[in-house]
């Protein structure tokens, strides 16, 4: 039974990934090699010099993954705030500048992937806060800020449960 509820919330996942445009796509396979180490972006990724310019750029942002993922703090107290919400919206600001995130559900399909279920209730304050920087265009900011639900915004509580699928490069042939 664990099987079947396993699929089911694969496949929605996999439903989750196919409902975003192709640039989401693209730049979320792409940030995943970066912050997992998965693989050479910049032999993967980088079409121009313009794009391996962003991906350095990328790698230097994604360098608070490690201290995040050690800090798993408590999502209760305020002793975590500035070292967690600092680092994550320095990060979110980089890839919402990056013009390839259009919504609050691609931003978390990849966030929760780049640190686990536990960053779940620290993503829509992260989102927004980064979302409404000046760094961002006004009417990107408006488009990004009406993207998340309310229920996303005002949620009393989040599934602990890890993502399982991790979407990767795949070769035109193979496909």
């Amino acid at each position: 039974m664990s099987t079947i509820g396993t699929a089911t919330v694969t496949i929605s996942e996999l439903r989750e990934f196919a409902s975003f445009t192709a640039c989401e796509q693209r730049y979320i396979r792409r940030s995943l090699d970066v912050g997992l180490g998965r693989q050479d972006a910049f032999k993967l990724w980088a079409r121009d010099a313009a794009e391996a310019g962003s991906i350095r750029q990328q790698y230097a942002a994604y360098g608070a993954l490690k201290v995040l993922r050690k800090l798993r703090p408590d999502d209760s107290g305020f002793d975590d705030l500035e070292s967690v919400m600092g680092k994550l919206m320095s990060m979110a600001a980089f890839d919402l500048a990056q013009d390839s995130i259009g919504s609050f559900s691609a931003f978390r399909f990849l966030y929760e992937r780049l640190l686990g279920a536990w960053v779940r209730p620290w993503l829509p304050g992260a989102f927004c806060g980064a979302a409404a920087l000046p760094q961002i265009h006004p009417e990107r900011r408006k488009l990004l800020l009406h993207s998340i639900s309310e229920a996303a915004a005002t949620a009393q509580g989040w599934s602990e449960r890890e993502p399982s699928f991790y979407p990767e490069w795949i070769e035109k042939e193979a496909a």
